[in-house]
């Protein structure tokens, strides 16, 4: 895996850090190839019970599409023919988005900095958003006459509501972390000299409880955004069964009686 993106796992806790603080996150073919390992080997390892993904540096989270690459490429691509360049999309931000929304565990998204076009996107696949009250968020694709990528035009209505996202994407703007905690793209607004100890400390926590419940919390959450109430009581039967059958559901009553805290294996 390039230094692009370091992956870390301990105690059940996969951090991911985009690490290219110099050009402020932005991603090239390298780090997109390099981030996108990483987060499949997350979502796909058994070890892994949550996830924390943020970034190096104080002033970016991810401003998406490293655009002097970009440039390269396009010329390339007229000279050649080859029409390779927008094959990201589907070759490195759909499989990165597919993994941080899909994985069956929680995804924690510590935003440190500007988080615009594609790393806005990454945010808000992450399960929870905890933002430095010194982060910004930027839809940015109409500004470079692009359409919306890396799962946005499905995420973001859903967690502000289809007029604000339309407003947003055609009208890209700078959106404050406390407009944006206002908005509800972020869950826990902190002071930016916090973020990393908070983003930890919830993380951790998430990694330490009970995993099948929380895969079924995500699924559910997903599947009764696109289903009828029928179809969602019928899911939520579905999951509570296998919630119910799992080890930690087992410890988590027993603890209840003992009047003890729950050690949950996440199994």
């Amino acid at each position: 895996m390039a230094d692009t993106v370091l992956y870390e796992v301990s105690d059940g806790l996969a951090t991911i850090t985009l690490n290219r603080p110099e050009a402020m996150n932005a991603l090239n073919v390298e780090t997109k190839v390099a981030l996108r390992e990483a987060v499949e080997s997350a979502a796909g390892d058994d070890a892994v019970r949550a996830v924390l993904l943020t970034a190096a540096g104080d002033r970016a989270f991810c401003v998406g599409q490293d655009l002097k690459e970009h440039i390269g490429l396009l010329v390339q691509d007229r000279e050649t023919g080859s029409g390779q360049t927008m094959s990201t999309v589907r070759d490195h931000y759909n499989p990165i988005v597919r993994a941080l929304a899909g994985a069956a565990k929680p995804v924690v998204a510590a935003v440190n900095g500007v988080a615009a076009g594609a790393g806005f996107g990454f945010a808000l696949a992450a399960d929870y958003r905890i933002v430095a009250d010194t982060a910004a968020f930027n839809t940015s694709f109409a500004g470079v006459a692009l359409t919306s990528d890396s799962g946005i035009s499905w995420t973001l209505p859903r967690v502000i509501g289809p007029g604000r996202a339309t407003d947003l994407l055609l009208f890209p703007r700078s959106i404050s972390a406390q407009e944006a905690y206002e908005l509800g793209i972020a869950n826990r607004l902190v002071p930016a000299g916090e973020l990393r100890a908070e983003a930890e400390k919830v993380a951790r926590a998430l990694a330490g409880g009970p995993t099948v419940a929380y895969a079924a919390l995500k699924e559910s959450v997903a599947y009764g955004l696109t289903h009828t109430l029928e179809e969602a009581l019928e899911k939520e039967d579905e999951l509570q069964t296998r919630a119910g059958s799992s080890e930690d559901h087992a410890i988590a009553v027993q603890a209840f009686v003992n009047k003890e805290k729950p050690k949950y294996l996440g199994r």
